[in-house]
């Protein structure tokens, strides 16, 4: 057979899965599970047993379906585009994930597993946007970073020699509340303390990422700040312009903005306090004069939307803020992949170390991120870390070092059906390279592609013929569309006062149930309520291991009785050595001595330390025969063939074993007179 032995070997284990269900079409099959198959053979099953064509590959060939009218997609993956990790063929970029391409074709319930590599390249090209807040407060640091292109170009050389630095920033909505609207506060809001600044604003755009230093530098010194009443400024409004306006982003660099603030930030509807109702597009709105000219009119962006924006354009966010904003900035980082945190220094004479530490983390961490529609998927990660560690669970290494390559283990499980074809990305944080993946379920089967209309199978065409089985038209119903509705009373399906047909466990065809196929057992009865499965258990064994389960009700076997059947009526359990039940000290319960003697215990209540020696409790007396005292209970054997008493046993601790000879009238009329008064005469057992 072509099917490997380990599906069949899965088939196996889950055969009756398949047949337990009431597919009728082969898409129903399909749906059931990964390991089910449908048989579009003609007349492969009898009458009204169509889901029977639904069942495990190896279960429908061994009953007969011919090899290739066995409907059964097998779940596959297929690499589309693999080109090798590093330099890709004339030209300075590299290739830092493998695969990039893949195809899934994914059944319900099933799982397909691959290895991605990821490789953290060396002299990789850098962009740093540098985003600062103008507002008052920000003066000193405005003065502090006037040489921070030259530094920070010197120190970011040691690390690549692509390296590029742009420039914008951001005050806050001009518009009441945030400011002040009187025409001397538009012209200056810093006139209410005796200084000049520039009219408030929202965000500007002021230098294009470069790998001039001077233009950097030349830009800082001209820069002069500006002020608002609130606290809070627009810092998010410019992070989403930053985002997704041209502001010189290379295609193959890594994107860093480096966000750098003294106060909060305003998100979501706080602009509702202004009357701003619009909410925010996602779209760039730079003007002439590359400002943002929305700053009135959008709300401030939420904190998904810059999540979304920042992923989609790959771009890492590095928060630089004061001590006292730090847990703020924290808790909006934790939203946002790749995104980071560093304490700023009143003034900002630390910018350069905390943009430099911020990359160095950000170079030396791997991490997958998912990308797309990925709702009706379950997607797990194994992490095979540079120094060969296996994190299951994890889509994260560290430690890694330019050079290193890592890689890891993705499972996808597809849960449901999906509408039509799908694709999905999985990417490192902040890198350019995506491994593009086409999914789509194979829940259709490819004979329903070639059907047969008015087939001559369903009964003189009054159905199609499609997968081996007739799908009648409207007004018709039976396994060959033999049945019209009008002649059949569904009523005939329900039992009197029930609201399902069939019990709600099988179908009505042409008036008459059709039990549906259960894995725990049969079904059956005129109305499908019956079976063979649902009786009480007694230890988890169904009627005890001793009955049939019939229609809800044990039937015990032979020698057991009981609501379980696990009572049993022999007494052979209960008989002691004295030959007595339950030594006469109880009753024989299902094959149980129940002591009621006070004292009495054991499994035929032979031990009683309170009851008394009865051997010893007894006379001693002369017998005829041998003059044998005898001061304990006896038992004697007699021999039907021999015609005589052969054996005697003592049943009393030390006993002894006397031997008798003589015919049976003599010797127990003897034994049995001498015995009267001293021998309990239901002890003494003549075996005849």
């Amino acid at each position: 057979l072509f099917y490997p032995v380990v599906y069949i070997y899965k088939y196996l284990i889950y055969n009756r899965t398949c047949s337990v269900g009431s597919a009728v079409t082969c898409d129903e099959c399909l749906q059931l599970g990964p390991h089910c198959a449908w048989c579009t053979q003609e007349n492969f099953t009898d009458s009204f047993l169509i889901s029977e064509r639904c069942d495990t590959p190896y279960v429908l060939l061994g009953r007969g379906c011919p090899q290739d009218q066995v409907e059964f997609p097998v779940t596959n993956s297929e690499v589309l585009r693999d080109q090798p990790l590093g330099k890709k063929m004339g030209n300075t970029n590299s290739t830092q994930i493998s695969p990039q391409k893949m195809a899934l074709k994914l059944r319900t319930g099933s799982e397909v597993t691959f290895q991605i590599s990821v490789q953290q390249t060396e002299d990789y090209p850098v962009d740093i946007y540098y985003l600062m807040d103008l507002s008052a407060s920000m003066i000193d640091d405005l003065e502090m970073i006037k040489d921070l292109g030259s530094t920070l170009s010197k120190e970011m050389a040691k690390l690549t020699s692509k390296f590029r630095l742009g420039f914008g920033s951001f005050v806050e909505k001009p518009v009441l509340p945030f400011i002040k609207i009187t025409p001397g506060e538009l012209e200056n809001p810093c006139r209410s303390v005796d200084e000049s600044c520039l009219p408030t604003f929202g965000y500007k755009h002021i230098l294009p990422l470069t790998s001039s230093t001077e233009k950097f530098n030349n830009i800082i010194t001209n820069q002069r700040v500006s002020a608002n009443i609130d606290l809070p400024e627009c810092g998010f409004d410019a992070i989403m312009q930053a985002a997704v306006c041209g502001i010189g982003w290379r295609n193959d660099s890594m994107r860093l903005l480096v966000f750098v603030s003294d106060a909060d930030s305003h998100f979501g509807m706080d602009s509702k306090m202004s009357g701003i109702v619009v909410p925010n597009d996602g779209e760039c709105h730079l003007d002439s004069n590359n400002e943002y000219s929305m700053a009135a009119h959008l709300e401030y962006p939420t904190l998904g939307q810059l999540m979304d924006k920042l992923v989609d354009n790959n771009i890492l966010l590095i928060f630089a803020v004061t001590e006292n904003q730090k847990h703020n900035y924290e808790n909006y980082a934790s939203f946002i992949p790749g995104a980071t945190v560093g304490v700023l220094e009143s003034d900002s004479r630390n910018i350069l170390k905390l943009i430099v530490t911020a990359y160095k983390e950000l170079r030396s961490e791997i991490e997958l991120e998912v990308l797309g529609d990925t709702e009706d998927l379950q997607i797990s990660f194994t992490a095979i870390c540079q120094d060969g560690t296996v994190l299951p669970g994890q889509k994260r290494c560290s430690n890694v070092k330019a050079g290193d390559t890592v890689s890891f283990n993705v499972t996808v499980e597809l849960s449901e059906c999906l509408d039509g074809p799908q694709r999905f990305l999985i990417k490192p944080v902040g890198f350019q390279d995506p491994l593009e993946i086409d999914l789509e379920s194979l829940c259709a089967c490819a004979c329903q592609q070639t059907p047969e209309p008015n087939s001559s199978h369903c009964s003189l065409g009054r159905g199609s013929l499609e997968c081996g089985s007739c799908l009648c038209d409207p007004g018709y119903m039976g396994s060959k569309c033999e049945c019209t509705e009008e002649s059949v009373q569904s009523s005939n399906c329900k039992e009197s006062g029930a609201s399902e047909s069939c019990s709600g466990q099988g179908e009505c065809y042409c008036g008459q149930c059709v039990c549906h196929p259960s894995s725990f057992g049969r079904v059956y009865g005129a109305y499908c309520e019956c079976d063979d499965f649902s009786c009480v258990r007694f230890r988890g064994v169904l009627c005890g291991g001793h009955g049939d389960c019939d229609c809800g009700e044990c039937v015990c076997q032979s020698g057991w009785t009981g609501e379980y059947c696990n009572c049993s009526s022999s007494r052979d359990t209960c008989v002691s050595e004295d030959g007595a039940l339950c030594r006469g000290r109880g009753k024989c319960v299902c094959g149980k001595c129940v002591c009621s003697m006070p004292g009495a215990s054991g499994d035929t209540c032979e031990k009683c330390p309170t009851c008394g020696d009865s051997c010893s409790s007894r006379p001693p007396f002369s017998s005829k025969h041998n003059d044998v005292h005898y001061g304990k209970t006896v038992l004697f054997l007699f021999h039907q063939t021999r015609g005589h008493f052969s054996k005697r046993y003592d049943l009393c601790p030390h006993a002894v074993v006397w031997l008798f000879y003589g015919s049976f009238g003599a010797v127990a009329s003897s034994l049995l007179s001498g015995l009267s008064g001293y021998v309990d005469m239901g002890l003494v057992l003549l075996w005849i």
